[in-house]
């Protein structure tokens, strides 16, 4: 019945349903600790219909990484356009791209599953495609975002740094009461740090 069901929703529609959950899954677990039947049941369908629009988990994750990969290049792009549109330069665009960054966490599954690309050395396909897009977002910041090679880098590893806070679930802690936590959290996402909070605390409530 699931399989016949999932035939009536468009297909375009049903793929994205499909990249969505996963990407919470494979955000969650990893790419070794998920499995196509947990993507499955998180979407509401059959396994065998992940699987036979899919192939692989492999494929499955590449495309969910892909999907993040595409929302995070062109939101940076905008935001760049945007603060040269501002006449802003050096530190402004920076924190530009930093806040801009800071918002993609209203969808946990996309930052999280960009952490878990970027840690899976291991799975060589996968590892050549981090590379890649990683390279691209250096690019991106060096010649449209006119950064010199140390800001570029800079920013690059503050959006590491939320990933990792997220993948520890540091945000979590903040509310039992941890001040270290606390003070690490706001400096990490400054002017966003409450929006962060509240969107992590929604995402906890509703898993899905």
């Amino acid at each position: 019945m699931s399989s016949v069901k999932a035939e009536r929703i468009p297909a375009a529609e049903r793929r994205e349903q499909i990249l969505e959950a996963a990407s919470r899954v494979f955000g969650e677990r990893g790419y070794v600790g998920a499995t196509t039947d947990q993507v499955a049941r998180a979407a509401g369908i059959s396994q065998p219909y992940v699987v036979r629009l899919f192939g692989t988990k492999e494929n499955l994750f590449i495309e969910v990484f892909k999907r993040a990969f595409d929302k995070l290049f062109e939101a940076f792009r905008q935001a760049i356009a945007e603060s040269k549109r501002l006449g802003e330069e050096g530190l402004e665009r920076r924190r530009r791209i930093g806040s801009t960054y800071a918002d993609l966490v209203t969808d946990r599954g996309i930052l999280l599953s960009l952490m878990q690309g970027f840690i899976s050395g291991q799975e060589p396909k996968i590892s050549e495609f981090a590379r890649t897009c990683f390279l691209e977002v250096y690019q991106l910041l060096r010649d449209e975002g006119e950064f010199d090679p140390e800001e570029a880098v800079q920013t690059l590893a503050r959006g590491m740094l939320f990933n990792t806070l997220l993948a520890m679930r540091m945000v979590e802690e903040c509310s039992s009461g941890d001040e270290c936590a606390l003070e690490l959290l706001m400096q990490t996402f400054g002017v966003k740090f409450e929006m962060v909070v509240g969107s992590v605390s929604q995402s906890t409530k509703n898993p899905g």
